[in-house]
C-alpha cells in the first residue's frame, strides 16, 4: 500500500492534529470537548482529513478515541455533552455544525455521507436478517438506489467487492452462519454502500486472527481509495497504522499530544508519551523482529476519566517529569510535512537524546 504525494495548499494551522487542505477537507474537528457537567472526557480536541487521506487516531483504552468517533457521529451515549465544532464538507447542508444537528438529520447523514465500521460484526449485524437484506436496507433509507431490486444487484456486486465467495448465495445466509472475518467483511460492505465521503473505522481487526486481519485491511485502504473517501482508523496497533495510514494522531487524556506523517512520528516521537508506545509496540526493530517478551512498559496505568493532570497530561506516568510540566500546554508546533498541514508535538522539558538523565 503505497501513500500518494498530494502536495496540497493549505492555511493557517487548524490546531494540533493538522491543518485544513483548501477545498479536500472532508471532516473538520475543532475545540471538541465532551464530558458531564461534572467530568471532562474530552478536551479541545482538534484535527482535520481530507479527502483520500488516512488518518490513524491511536493511544491506549481509556485515551478518547472511540469517544471522539463517537461525537463526530453523533452517538454519545446519554447524560454526555458535546461542545465545539464539527463539520462534515460533503453531504451537509452549509457544512453544518453536526454538533447542533437534530437526530433526524444526523440520521440521513450517518451512512450516506459518513460509515462506521465497529469492532465487533455481530453487534453491528441483525442476527435476525438475512445479511443481503441488511446491506441493501442501507441504500434504500438513504435512496442511493431507485429500486429494491437495483439494491439486491449492488448487493451482490458489493459483497463481491470484499472478496466473499459466492456473493448471491452469501447474501441469504444469516450472521451466524459466517464466519468471523467474512462478518466484517459484510459490515464493511454496509459501510461502503453509499460511497461515504468519511469512513471511522474502530478496532475492526483486533477480533480477528493475523492472516484475516491482513485481508480485511487491504480491503478497507482498496475500498476507500475506489472512493477517495477520508477514513479515521482507531487502533492500539502501531504496526498497523504503519501500513494503513498516512497521517497519525496521538491521543492520551482525552487530548491529542502529537500529530504528524507516520513515518516522522513513528521514527521520532517528540512526545514521551509517543516514545513509549512506540518503545513498547512490535514495530520491527533494526533486525526486522522483536522479541515481544522484551519490549518494555509505560509505567502506571491510565487515569480514570476526568482524573487527568493539568498541563503535559502524562505527567503523572512520566518518568522525566519535572515542576515545569505542569505547566506545559497540551502541544506545541513541531514543524511541516510535504502535504502541508502542520505536525505537531510536545515541547518536551527532557526531550529525547537530551541530558536527562
Amino acid at each position: 500500500m503505497t501513500t500518494p504525494d498530494r502536495g496540497v495548499a493549505t492555511d493557517a494551522p487548524a490546531g494540533p492534529g493538522g491543518q485544513v487542505g483548501a477545498g479536500r477537507t472532508v471532516l473538520r474537528v475543532d475545540g471538541l470537548s465532551v464530558g458531564t457537567r461534572q467530568t471532562p472526557l474530552l478536551s479541545d480536541v482538534t484535527f482535520s482529513v481530507d479527502r483520500g487521506e488516512r488518518v490513524g487516531l491511536i493511544g491506549e483504552s481509556g485515551s478518547g478515541k472511540s469517544l471522539t468517533a463517537l461525537a463526530v457521529m453523533g452517538l454519545l451515549p446519554e447524560g454526555l455533552g458535546a461542545s465545539g465544532d464539527v463539520r462534515l464538507s460533503a453531504r451537509t447542508p452549509a457544512a453544518r455544525n453536526l454538533l447542533g444537528v437534530a437526530e433526524r438529520d444526523m440520521a440521513r447523514v450517518r451512512g450516506d455521507g459518513m460509515s462506521m465500521v465497529f469492532q465487533e460484526p455481530m453487534t453491528a449485524l441483525n442476527p435476525t436478517m438475512r445479511v443481503g437484506d441488511q446491506v441493501d436496507e442501507v441504500m434504500l433509507l438513504h435512496r442511493t438506489q431507485p429500486s429494491r431490486s437495483a439494491a439486491r444487484r449492488r448487493v451482490v456486486e458489493l459483497l463481491g467487492q470484499v472478496d466473499l465467495p459466492d456473493p448471491a448465495h452469501l447474501a441469504r445466509s444469516y450472521p451466524h452462519e459466517l464466519s468471523g472475518g467474512q462478518r466484517q467483511r459484510v459490515v464493511l460492505a454496509i459501510a461502503l454502500a453509499n460511497d461515504p465521503a468519511l469512513l471511522i473505522c474502530d478496532e475492526p481487526t483486533t477480533a480477528l486472527d493475523v492472516t484475516v486481519q491482513a485481508t480485511v485491511l487491504d480491503l478497507v485502504v482498496r475500498g476507500v481509495e475506489e472512493r477517495d473517501s477520508a477514513m479515521l482508523f482507531i487502533t492500539h496497533d502501531l504496526g498497523v497504522v504503519a501500513t494503513v495510514c498516512e497521517r497519525v494522531l496521538v491521543m492520551y487524556g482525552g487530548r491529542i499530544v502529537e500529530a504528524g506523517p507516520v513515518q516522522e512520528v513513528f521514527a521520532d516521537p517528540r512526545h514521551r508519551y509517543t516514545q513509549g508506545l512506540v518503545a513498547a509496540s512490535d514495530l520491527a526493530g533494526a533486525d526486522g523482529r522483536r522479541d515481544r517478551a522484551q519490549l518494555p512498559t509505560i509505567p502506571g496505568t491510565v487515569p480514570p476519566a476526568g482524573r487527568f493532570p493539568s498541563g503535559c497530561v502524562f505527567r503523572t506516568r512520566c518518568t522525566h517529569a519535572t515542576q515545569a510540566c505542569a505547566s506545559q500546554p497540551p502541544w506545541t508546533p513541531r514543524g511541516e510535512h510535504p502535504a502541508g498541514a502542520a505536525a505537531y508535538g510536545h515541547a518536551c522539558v527532557h526531550p529525547a537524546g537530551g541530558d536527562d538523565d
